[in-house]
């Protein structure tokens, strides 16, 4: 586990061709076919060393649940352990790592008047009153989410609206739901916040080098997307659906991009801190996957 731009790709690699592992990719992005650059997706070279499961497994049309993960997981990890061969998780979806760890709970269905209710309250009041009403109902999970993230504060209105109660104590009531295997949790952190962000920067605009706005024009082209969609919501590619329909130049898509990449970091770094028996690495150290490596030899082989 770790931040955007902490290397887990390149330690999974490494460690999949020394240890008889297979990887099985937790990222919400990777998901989806046809999103390869803005997503940093694996090349086909690194694919054939290392192939990585959930990579590549639906249009950009539909949306992928961590329920949805969870199942899959738990489908794959049987199937590599029948194999003989340990299953290496790797990615930076932090909420997958959590549901596969502790279940999730049965929230209650999409209810189109509550969505309508709250869509109308946002539109009078704007999205930043309704997370403050969030914060209020459910501070937890308001904590989590960004002002405009649109979706998912309805969303966790909507359950606070019909359960009466905050999502996050709903997530907290999981069902037990104790994982067959062994886990050793992993976690790269940068020692210096500064220098994550020179990577960010760099592989932002080596992103946009290598063709990330003709990506999206590619992806609006090839299905019918809109950019309420969750995969148009994914950092990089919102910001190039907005530059393609005019709202802003390339240096604003530069610099919206970047400052919602170091958001995504800083969220997810906040999840790392909130989890429990984690073994951490320095991300920026030079023989990071040698140390990777080392620590988990002695506990596998």
């Amino acid at each position: 586990m770790g931040p955007t731009a902490s290397g887990k790709t390149g330690v999974a690699v490494e460690l999949v061709q020394r240890l008889p592992c297979e990887i099985i990719s937790v990222d919400s992005a990777l998901v989806y076919r046809g999103m390869d650059i803005g997503t940093a997706k694996p090349d086909a070279a690194t694919l054939a060393v290392a192939p990585h499961h959930l990579i590549d497994i639906i249009d950009p049309t539909r949306s992928y649940s961590a329920a949805q993960f969870r199942l899959d997981a738990l489908r794959l990890m049987a199937e590599i352990t029948a194999r003989g061969h340990i299953p290496l998780l790797a990615g930076g979806t932090m909420l997958y790592f959590k549901a596969l760890r502790q279940g999730l709970n049965d929230l209650p269905q999409a209810d189109p008047a509550t969505r309508a209710a709250i869509d109308a309250m946002a539109a009078q009041h704007g999205w930043a009153a309704a997370h403050a009403e969030l914060a209020r109902l459910d501070p937890a999970t308001a904590a989590r989410l960004n002002p405009a993230d649109a979706q998912r504060i309805q969303r966790a209105l909507e359950v606070c609206m019909l359960t009466g109660r905050p999502m996050s104590a709903l997530i907290e009531e999981e069902a037990a739901a104790d994982l067959p295997y062994r886990v050793i949790p992993l976690a790269l952190l940068p020692s210096d916040r500064a220098v994550l962000h020179r990577r960010i920067a760099q592989r932002f605009d080596a992103m946009l080098a290598q063709g990330l706005i003709d990506e999206v024009a590619r992806l609006r082209r090839d299905y019918p997307l809109d950019p309420g969609l969750p995969s148009m919501r994914c950092v990089g590619y919102r910001q190039a659906w907005q530059y393609l329909d005019g709202e802003f130049g390339l240096e604003e898509l530069r610099e919206k991009g970047l400052a919602a990449t170091r958001q995504l970091a800083k969220r997810q770094l906040t999840w790392l801190r909130g989890m429990e028996g984690l073994t951490e690495f320095d991300c920026l150290a030079e023989d990071l996957s040698t140390q990777v490596y080392d620590f988990a030899a002695q506990l596998v082989l």
